[in-house]
């Protein structure tokens, strides 16, 4: 199958220039820049006039639910959402039910994907304070890397023992695999929560979540984290970076590129101001920190400092995100609205697009080593998104994809549109049609291959 999307501004690698792209099967065949007609023909073609062509986009971070928590969401529902989002890849999280810290449960959430994602996938596999031992087993060329919940996490990830994540950081260093951490200290949170209480009474109002979870509890954790990765050498990938003194980390010459931060959309989209009149809709780990703390993310986007920009998606029920601090449920869904959000900041003039590409689909590939994904390159697998900036759209409950029917993007009217998905080749979203019969791919990696030492026994 040839397929031609023509006549598009195609941004990519630092450029932006009008082209057509031509597919094969499943993979890029052909860029060409200027208004010639490519030769030979076209099983589809797409005219992309008016338009911008990009790679689509990888999130390093969500929480799809399942198995064990599917009354909130499930990989078919919220890779759909990702589809109509112009997400083609996704990392997901270990804190499911059972949690991805065993092979067992890793090989039953690829069989799962492979069943259901309309997308690409992969899945991080999870640490506790005791199974560090299980890393070696593990093919390093199909998982991103080792999430480590470093704060108070869902169930009983937290890894709390100092000789645990020494042993964490060694032996993912000695496989070549980055270490994606929650960095919250937990003894500061729970101080905080324990004065909140005794001021407030036992659920203190949502305005206070900055307050508990707080800007010191965030810094301390992340402190550490480096602490370890710096003697180990390890590649360390700090998530949602929520707060201003975080970002001076990372990006130090004798790091030689290996701490990185990501922001996901809360911190960068909202401030406390926002608990006015979101309420617990926008009440998330690590909690939405000031206007000040926003700003400073939001810089740091531009200038490289945040080098990933993921959404940590993670949907609950409508009736879950009732209450303050202590009773309402922390995460919201926002797969499918991260592309459409950045690009309303590329036009507030808060980065360049070609930056913003960087940051969601180009980073994401080069830091987790994925294999011929992230960029439109003659070779390269064939995902890749049209977006329309002149279709105008408001957000409400119909055109929601995500299972729990919410969004704190509610009511918000978009200039951008994601007309056209591809994945694989295959044309899987077209102009709000799915193609519900397709079917993503399981990522593969190239980690460790400058290490010089095979994945063990593999998985």
């Amino acid at each position: 199958m040839r397929k031609l999307i023509q006549g598009g501004t195609i941004v990519n690698e630092g450029r932006s220039f009008i082209g057509s792209l031509v597919i094969e099967d499943d993979c890029i065949a052909d860029i060409m820049a200027g208004t010639q007609q490519p030769r030979g023909s076209f099983d589809e073609t797409v005219n992309a006039t008016g338009c911008f062509v990009l790679p689509g986009v990888i999130d390093d971070h969500v929480h799809f639910r399942e198995p064990g928590l599917t009354e909130k969401a499930d990989i078919e529902s919220e890779s759909r959402a990702a589809a109509y989002g112009g997400v083609t890849s996704y990392f997901e999280m270990p804190n499911t039910l059972p949690q991805t810290t065993t092979p067992e449960a890793l090989h039953d959430k690829w069989e799962r994907a492979g069943r259901t994602s309309h997308v690409n996938y992969s899945f991080f596999f999870g640490a506790t304070n005791a199974n560090s031992g299980l890393f070696p087993l593990l093919d390093t060329h199909t998982v991103p890397g080792i999430k480590l919940f470093m704060g108070a996490s869902t169930g009983n990830m937290l890894v709390d023992r100092r000789e645990a994540l020494e042993q964490i950081f060694r032996v993912a260093a000695e496989l070549g695999l980055p270490v994606m951490t929650h960095c919250e200290d937990t003894g500061i949170i729970n101080a905080n929560m324990k004065a909140a209480r005794e001021r407030f009474g036992d659920d203190p109002a949502i305005i206070h979540h900055g307050e508990i979870r707080s800007a010191e509890a965030c810094l301390a954790s992340s402190r550490l984290a480096v602490e370890l990765a710096r003697k180990y050498r390890t590649h360390l990938h700090i998530a949602h970076i929520s707060t201003a003194g975080e970002l001076s980390l990372a990006n130090r010459p004798e790091d030689e590129g290996r701490i990185t931060l990501e922001a996901v959309l809360a911190h960068i989209v909202f401030s406390d101001r926002d608990y006015l009149t979101k309420e617990a809709l926008i009440k998330c780990n690590p909690a939405v920190k000031t206007a000040a703390d926003q700003a400073a993310i939001r810089r740091a986007l531009a200038d490289g400092r945040i080098a990933v920009v993921g959404t940590d998606h993670a949907p609950h029920l409508p009736a879950q995100k009732q209450g303050g601090c202590t009773k309402a449920a922390s995460g919201m869904p926002m797969v499918q609205f991260s592309l459409v959000t950045m690009l309303e900041l590329v036009d507030q003039g808060v980065l360049g697009i070609e930056r913003m590409v960087e940051l969601m689909a180009h980073a994401p590939a080069r830091l987790f080593h994925v294999d011929r994904r992230g960029f439109l390159r003659k070779g390269y697998k064939a995902d890749l998104v049209v977006v329309s900036p002149r279709q105008p759209w408001t957000v409400d409950r119909k055109c929601i994809q995500s299972k729990c029917k919410w969004s704190p993007m509610e009511g918000h009217t978009y200039r951008w549109r994601v007309l056209h998905t591809f994945c694989n080749g295959h044309h899987l979203l077209n102009d709000g049609l799915l193609d519900g019969t397709v079917r993503g791919e399981q990522i593969t990696f190239r980690h460790g291959q400058e290490a010089g030492r095979s994945a063990g026994h593999g998985l």
